[in-house]
Order: C-alpha cells, then sequence, then structure tokens
C-alpha cells in the first residue's frame, strides 16, 4: 500500500526529523513554484525520476535553479545513458505521479530498487523544501535531516555535482 501524507509525518517524527508544511496550488514545474519561493523559506528542489539503459533507477535531488547535465551526470555517477522515467515505472516503484517527484516517495520504495544522488550544493543550504508525497504542498526540512531520512530507509545517497 503507498504511504500517505500521514504517513510521512509520522516516519520523519519517529526520526524527531523537524518539518513543517504548507499547502498551496498543485506545483509541476519549478517555475510555477515560484510565486511561493518567498512565502515558503529555504532552497526550493527539484527531484529528477531517472533510469539508465540497464534499467537502474535513478533518483537526482538538487536545488531547483540548477540546471541538470544528464550526459555529465550519467559519467559522474557511472550510469548507463539515462533518460527519464515512464510515467508507470515513478508510480511502481515510488507511488508517485509526474509533477509531484520528490525524495520523500522512497519510504515507497520497499525493493530498495532507487539509487539516490543528492547534488553537492543540496547540504550547503540549512532548509530544503519538497512535496509531500503530492504537489499541493511543499514540506520544509533541514539538509541534514533529509540525509537522516535517507540513511533511516536504507540508503546512502551518492552526493556529486549534478550541474554542468
Amino acid at each position: 500500500m503507498t504511504a500517505t501524507q500521514d504517513d510521512l509525518f509520522t516516519f520523519l517524527d519517529r526520526l524527531g526529523i523537524e518539518h513543517s508544511t504548507m499547502a498551496h496550488p498543485p506545483i509541476f514545474t519549478v517555475e510555477e513554484g515560484r510565486a511561493w519561493h518567498g512565502k515558503i523559506p529555504g532552497l526550493h528542489c527539484k527531484n529528477l525520476f531517472l533510469k539508465d539503459r540497464k534499467d537502474k533507477i535513478w533518483l537526482a535531488v538538487m536545488p531547483g535553479d540548477k540546471r541538470a547535465d544528464l550526459n555529465r551526470l550519467e559519467k559522474r555517477i557511472q550510469a548507463a545513458r539515462l533518460s527519464f522515467g515512464r510515467p508507470d515505472l515513478l508510480q511502481e516503484v515510488l507511488g508517485l505521479t509526474p509533477g509531484s517527484v520528490t525524495p520523500f516517495g522512497l519510504i515507497n520504495d520497499l525493493a530498495r530498487r532507487v539509487t539516490v544522488v543528492v547534488d553537492e550544493d543540496l547540504p550547503k543550504s540549512e532548509w530544503v523544501n519538497f512535496h509531500p508525497l503530492h504537489n499541493a504542498a511543499s514540506t520544509t526540512l533541514r539538509s541534514a535531516d533529509l540525509l537522516k531520512f535517507f540513511r533511516a530507509l536504507g540508503y546512502d545517497p551518492l552526493i556529486v555535482d549534478c550541474g554542468p
């Protein structure tokens, strides 16, 4: 069964992770979210659900304003030709729909099929923002606590430069 926002918040609370959430109209892209940047403190992020030609699944988590360079990224993480994952794969693995991709979806990856990639600039910001399993809200937490969340789920994220 796919985790709900309440399941996510319960998990964060159990880990002792401070978090706050602000509801807003559904936001599908970083550009659409710009109007909310002044209302929600912290770094606004984007998340790329990727697959390589060997069917390995990747989730790249990076600052929203940083341009992703998939060619360079695949070399840095030793992936075999990255492309965006299909919506049905996103639903199957993370229980998410396009426009709501979030690292919090890893709570649904029970088989631990995803390799997590965090851009090196993300931990430099104290506070970061992500959708809480749907795109009609944003949840703020410390970047150090995002890493704690990953590790509590059994992920050891790769920290690399995701940009050009």
